[in-house]
């Protein structure tokens, strides 16, 4: 099969404010959505190679007050890895903008990580090789060049 990249698609209980997460904080850009502007039903996000789609969970006429929070708890099963080189500046850029999260750690398998959450609940984790032996098969496996 010759299959070309991924776009996880998300459900969003609100739509401008998903959109403002990725867009303003994330960097992600706005490449289409279902209608015009940030209060749409449909959105496809894209930065540096990286594609996102998300979804309204609910038609307008229909959406609750308030999010469902065990519809929100299903969300802790779904987590999006970003490769991100500077895990430092990541952190502080986010702690800049009002989220509360952990400095970057190395896991046990030698990737830098900062873990947090979106607005919906879903778990995002920026890494990237915290190891020489990590960094070569990353750079093998991506096929990414090394810089020197």
């Amino acid at each position: 099969m010759d299959i070309h990249g991924i776009a996880p698609l998300l459900q969003v209980f609100d739509m401008p404010a998903a959109i403002r997460f990725y867009r303003d904080l994330l960097g992600f850009k706005v490449h289409a959505t279902s209608e015009p502007g940030d209060d749409c039903n449909w959105a496809w996000l894209k930065l540096n190679g990286a594609e996102l789609m998300l979804n309204t969970a609910y038609e307008a006429d229909q959406r609750p007050t308030a999010p469902n929070p065990a519809h929100i708890a299903a969300h802790g099963d779904t987590c999006l890895f970003f490769g991100c080189k500077d895990l430092d500046a990541a952190y502080h850029h986010l702690r800049a903008h009002g989220l509360n999260l952990n400095e970057p750690k190395v896991a046990p398998y030698g990737m830098k990580q900062l873990w947090f959450h979106d607005p919906d609940g879903y778990g995002l984790c920026f890494q990237w090789p915290a190891t020489k032996q990590t960094h070569d098969e990353w750079v093998a496996s991506y096929g990414i060049e090394p810089q020197t």
